[in-house]
């Protein structure tokens, strides 16, 4: 449940940052001060949270081998082995689903646009 949680809480606050910084790259030289230090700000704030959660990221995987020592004892090879991949997918399927979730509101929003436009 923790790293479903904390793998989550990264992807999230990566696509916020990088969000931010698009919004910033997109800032024309006319752009108002105000947002451009509340950019910057923002942009701060969320490096910040995810050096955080880089560092909570890492704290599971400390655990997550702790655990894994511990299962190691008490099961059989080929039920270790099945646990292991479980852990490595997880993580993974966890960050495909949110990358296509993000695809499908980009299309969505996509496609909005487009019958608006219509």
């Amino acid at each position: 449940g923790d790293l479903d949680k904390v793998v989550n809480l990264l992807l999230s606050l990566s696509g916020r940052l990088a969000r931010v910084e698009t919004a910033l790259g997109s800032l024309g030289p006319h752009a108002p001060a105000e947002d451009k230090v509340a950019l910057r700000e923002k942009r701060r704030l969320l490096a910040a949270q995810l050096e955080d959660a880089k560092e909570l990221k890492e704290h599971v995987g400390r655990r997550e081998e702790a655990v894994g020592a511990m299962v190691a004892r008490y099961l059989p090879a080929e039920h270790l082995q099945d646990y292991q991949h479980f852990v490595k997918m997880k993580s993974a399927l966890i960050a495909e689903q949110r990358e296509l979730e993000e695809k499908i509101k980009l299309g969505q929003e996509q496609l909005r646009c487009l019958r608006e436009s219509l």
